[in-house]
């Protein structure tokens, strides 16, 4: 008997996640110690970049309240309190490569990575100078672009330096948006171990939320999971970029549908045994960000393993995710992989989803994404192209008439943070085979 109760409370600890352990996190010192490493070799790729998008000032400026979101990646990564704080980048040809800081005083930090006086000049006469001496043919601002980061410049502060700078200054500034792009889906490889430590935390936690440790069938509303994982992301000292969401599919069900997709469960609603469950989850840390998707059945009363219909199912959609990886190469277009890829689930008659977005900097980063979104090869989304080493959300879903439930079509939602090599895509963790199981 002593000896079954040990095996049944390990069972009981390995199904509600407590065995495995957490990546262990750094203090806050430590991390903006470490990210200031990485921005010193992240500065160091800038150069070029600029050159090939023909710019030859870069500017971006954080307001004080409004922090822009490109300020931590290209500053050190500490509280701005000015007004306004300036970061130019300047290709002087000749002159050669210059890293200035506009702030309202000095700042040691700040020093070690852009020129800075000790007793700043005021912005204005700063930013007239900057413009006299170099005279730059393209001024790159964070304007015109399609998304927050590559159109976050306020109109007031664009007037500012329209004026501050003078002369026919407004004349040459352009938009940063593809510069932006290449500078934030660009990853370095000193990231990457602390992103797939950023992963693998990710799985534990939704593992254990889509469990028996957190879920009680008949009594545990979907609320009460989303507010366990707020709580355990709050006990870290984590945030997230996106409250997590949870779907339910049961059967003979009405599936409620939002923009073509599941829609996201009421709160209020209880889970029962037989139901699949569908978490997205993910945080923030070290100016990186995961996003992850998995699923979970409730065993109904008798039942010891999942229906074969929804194992079928599953298996769908890892067929789609091995196919994404098969299509996708360094180079490739989006619409190329994403017309090749829904080709072959067509062939297979595999009814499939996808809208895979760059990860990275932001949770919906910039870069190439393999979506219905940028299908058509004659659009700007369609024509980019994947870069080697970025990180990907490979973000799919297939939908399966089920047997058991009476031919109801059930949809499988994955999404698995991922990175391109010349071999298609690799994952950080191991993917999702098999269905966590409620008991």
């Amino acid at each position: 008997m002593h000896r079954r109760y040990c095996f049944l409370l390990l069972a009981a600890l390995s199904a509600f996640g407590q065995t495995q352990p957490e990546p262990q996190l750094l203090s806050w010192s430590r991390q903006i110690a470490i990210r200031e490493q990485w921005l010193a070799k992240r500065h160091e790729m800038i150069p070029a970049m600029m050159r090939r998008h023909g710019v030859q000032m870069w500017i971006v400026v954080n307001e004080e309240f409004h922090n822009d979101p490109l300020t931590e990646f290209i500053a050190p990564p500490r509280p701005y309190a000015g007004n306004r704080d300036i970061f130019v980048f300047v290709d002087g040809g000749d002159a050669g490569f210059h890293k200035i800081a506009i702030t309202g005083y000095a700042e040691e930090n700040l020093k070690r990575f852009f020129e800075a006086a000790d007793d700043p000049l005021p912005q204005d006469q700063a930013l007239a100078a900057l413009y006299a001496k170099y005279h730059p043919a393209k001024i790159a601002l964070s304007i015109g672009g399609s998304r927050g980061m590559t159109r976050s410049l306020t109109h007031d502060t664009y007037i500012f330096l329209a004026e501050k700078m003078g002369g026919d200054a407004e004349n040459h500034f352009v938009s940063a948006a593809d510069l932006t792009e290449e500078y934030l889906d660009t990853r370095i490889p000193e990231e990457f171990d602390i992103y797939t430590s950023m992963v693998d935390l990710t799985r534990i936690l939704a593992k254990r939320a889509l469990s028996n440790e957190v879920i009680t069938p008949g009594t545990t509303t979907i609320g009460d999971v989303r507010r366990w994982l707020y709580d355990q992301l709050g006990a870290r000292g984590l945030t997230t970029w996106f409250q997590p969401d949870l779907r339910l599919q049961r059967r003979s069900g009405t599936e409620k549908k939002s923009r073509g997709f599941l829609a996201v469960a009421p709160e209020e609603l209880v889970i029962e045994r037989g139901d699949l469950l569908h978490v997205d989850f993910g945080f923030t840390y070290m100016g990186l960000n995961t996003d992850w998707q998995k699923m979970a059945y409730v065993l109904r009363e008798g039942e010891t393993e999942v229906p074969p219909g929804l194992k079928q199912a599953l298996s769908h959609t890892v067929a789609l995710q091995d196919t994404l990886i098969e299509v996708s190469r360094p180079e490739r277009t989006s619409s190329q992989v994403y017309t090749s890829l829904m080709d072959r689930m067509k062939q297979r008659g595999i009814e499939a989803m996808i809208y895979s977005h760059p990860l990275g900097n932001q949770g919906h980063g910039l870069g190439a994404r393999i979506d219905f979104r940028s299908s058509k090869a004659d659009t700007p989304e369609g024509q980019k192209h994947l870069r080697r080493g970025s990180y990907i959300s490979v973000e799919l879903n297939t939908a399966t008439p089920v047997a058991e439930w009476d031919g109801q079509k059930v949809y499988v939602m994955e999404e698995d943070p991922a990175y391109l090599t010349d071999e298609g895509w690799k994952f950080f963790v191991p993917r999702q085979e098999a269905f966590y199981v409620i008991h």
